[in-house]
């Protein structure tokens, strides 16, 4: 999931992180008045800086989008709410690994949910689940192929096609189909995409009656329930044909099947849901509804500022603005105990080698001078920008700890990590460039990535590379790098300052850490900004998608790490784990899994942020 800057590490380095925060917890005692059981009631206020770009689940790929979307938008498997800091402890794993939600039950081979050959998924609906329109409806199985038949429209379509169109059975046949058919139409109307997707069929997805419904696939994949658990795979409900995909008057018709629904939508001002009379406790197995009212308020772009009206009551939780890396010895120096700092695995920040551009006569498709960068760059520096080691490792490998395939290696040493000018310099000249080169580096224009530009900037200096700034508006920055027509063209960049958060946790998680980067894909939302191509790396990726056994595609993951590494087609910077701040008012979910005396709200992984479904507010608190 990319981040607008937006979605851990080692079990030793996570262990030294959280030593050094034991400092910010409260006692245990205090998580809840009158203990830790939950009180319904009272409003929850979000603050945010720019909002969800959707709310339709199709096209939304962002953590502001799925923090909001777990109130109002169910899918068939999803993640349960289960605090626990260390990666690949009791909770870590629980609240990364999916479960039955409209689902019945999580499907294998001895419960009949999954085929004996592994191709073919089956699930039932479970009952009680109701869409809040008028009169409420019960969601069924046709809901669920709506939203897929919708994942390619072509004016806001799903936001990661590949891991479904790959695995799935004619979801490409049928996605080649619809865009070709709107390919002939300047301005689509909803009722035409409704037409189109109303009479076509995706011949992997079938539905034999209204409460089951069967997924095909190409080839066993045995991280399918982790693709059906992201927010894309939401079940959509009649009333969407309404309305084109992505638009403020789909955003603003919102018909939902959980414990909230939106009752105003303002974009760019502010968002209100209220509990959802048709949803039953019964009929949800990993959400709650224990505030009367959920608001967010939009326009609040200064984290300093958002921190402030947490402190005083104004705003509970924040939606979409990083904390403020300066503020964290201010929290931690008070022993804050509703500040936690949470570990994580992402790749976040990390440059990206646009293999493409022409700039400087074709360098950045010099495999020397991507290697001198790869020396040159002071990891160290980068770190102290976003908030130190408690906040952020510093990773040299493509694959970040904690993920499938991670071994350690570093491909490109320098000492203690603070760069090596005279072999950045060395490289250099063997390609050409003894007196040094001009780039142009592309970044988001807030403060904190200015601030990694600046440390990436300072560091290239010292080996002779000149780095030209390119900051452009996180609305737009995303849509710039990863439309490869015109990264081709001069001018474009040549680094490019990105993020990528994985998609899931589990164990089985390659595809989305290693995919979505390596595998040859040169269309318009890649996040192969390079365009990258490697026909071996290509084979590796197919075969670990292909093996059943984890220890095999580990393996696989790995050669295929090393290889791109060897290519240097990115540089990984750190892993950023993930500061959060709530307000005294907000408690969450209570488990032995919890770090010991934390009254921190619950950072959910597989969402990005606290899970509002699952927090409720203290009565004796203003």
């Amino acid at each position: 999931m990319t981040r607008h800057i937006h979605r851990f590490a080692a079990l030793a380095a996570a262990g030294l992180a959280l030593a050094g925060l034991a400092a910010c917890s409260s006692s245990k005692n205090n998580n809840a008045a009158g203990g830790n059981t939950p009180t319904k009631g009272g409003t929850l206020k979000i603050v945010a800086g720019g909002g969800p770009t959707y709310l339709d689940t199709v096209p939304a790929y962002y953590t502001a989008n799925y923090i909001l979307e777990r109130a109002f938008a169910r899918q068939l498997l999803s993640y349960p709410a289960f605090p626990d800091p260390t990666i690949g402890g009791p909770g870590w794993v629980k609240d990364t690994v999916p479960v039955p939600d409209i689902a019945t039950a999580y499907p294998t081979k001895a419960n009949g949910g999954l085929s004996a050959n592994g191709l073919v998924y089956t699930f039932h609906i479970r009952q009680g689940v109701m869409w809040d329109s008028s009169p409420p409806r019960p969601v069924v199985a046709a809901d669920f192929v709506r939203e897929f038949k919708a994942f390619c429209n072509t004016v806001a379509p799903v936001g990661n096609l590949p891991y479904y169109s790959n695995t799935i059975s004619g979801l490409a046949k049928y996605c080649t189909a619809e865009t070709n058919h709107f390919a002939k139409i300047k301005s689509p109307t909803a009722a035409q995409f409704a037409q189109f997707q109303n009479t076509h069929t995706i011949s992997g997805i079938t539905t034999p009656n209204a409460s089951t419904i069967e997924f095909h696939l190409i080839k066993p994949a045995g991280d399918f329930p982790f693709m059906l658990a992201m927010p894309f795979a939401s079940a959509r409900p009649v009333e969407a044909d309404k309305y084109l995909p992505g638009s403020v008057a789909f955003d603003k018709h919102i018909v939902s099947d959980g414990p909230y629904t939106i009752t105003s939508y303002i974009p760019n001002r502010s968002i209100t849901m209220v509990r959802n009379p048709a949803w039953k406790q019964s009929a949800d197995p990993v959400r709650h509804q224990y505030v009367n009212k959920i608001t967010v308020t939009m326009g609040v772009t200064d984290a300093a500022t958002q921190l402030a009206d947490q402190q005083a009551g104004k705003f509970d939780l924040v939606l979409d603005v990083g904390f403020n890396p300066s503020s964290i010895p201010t929290v931690m120096a008070a022993h804050d105990p509703k500040f936690y700092i949470w570990p994580w695995i992402s790749t976040v920040p990390y440059i990206a080698f646009n293999l493409r551009s022409p700039n400087s006569n074709n360098a950045m498709a010099n495999l020397k001078i991507r290697q001198a960068i790869e020396y040159g760059i002071n990891k160290v520096a980068v770190q102290k920008v976003n908030g130190g080691p408690l906040v952020a490792k510093i990773i040299n490998t493509n694959i970040p700890p904690g993920a499938a395939g991670y071994q350690s290696y570093n491909m490109y040493p320098s000492p203690k990590n603070q760069g090596d000018p005279a072999k950045c310099k060395s490289l250099l000249a063997s390609a050409g460039y003894p007196h040094g080169i001009k780039l142009n580096y592309a970044y988001q224009n807030d403060t904190v990535n200015a601030a990694n530009f600046q440390a990436v900037q300072s560091s290239l200096k010292l080996c002779g590379i000149t780095l030209t700034g390119q900051p452009e508006s996180g609305a737009t920055f995303f849509t710039h790098v990863g439309t490869p027509s015109e990264n081709a063209k001069a001018g474009t960049f040549d680094l490019a300052q990105v993020g990528w958060i994985p998609d899931w946790f589990g164990g089985n998680n390659g595809r989305t850490v290693v995919d979505p980067f390596f595998r040859t894909n040169c269309v318009t939302g890649t996040i192969n900004y390079g365009c990258y191509s490697n026909a071996k790396v290509d084979s590796l990726i197919n075969q670990a998608e292909a093996t059943p056994s984890l220890t095999q595609s580990n393996s696989l993951w790995h050669q295929v790490d090393v290889a791109a590494m060897k290519d240097a087609v990115i540089i990984p910077l750190v892993d950023e784990f993930a500061p959060y701040y709530s307000s005294k008012r907000v408690m969450n979910v209570e488990n032995t899994g919890e770090p010991a005396g934390s009254s921190a709200v619950v950072f959910t992984p597989n969402i990005g942020g606290p899970d509002i479904t699952n927090v409720w507010l203290n009565p004796n608190s203003p």
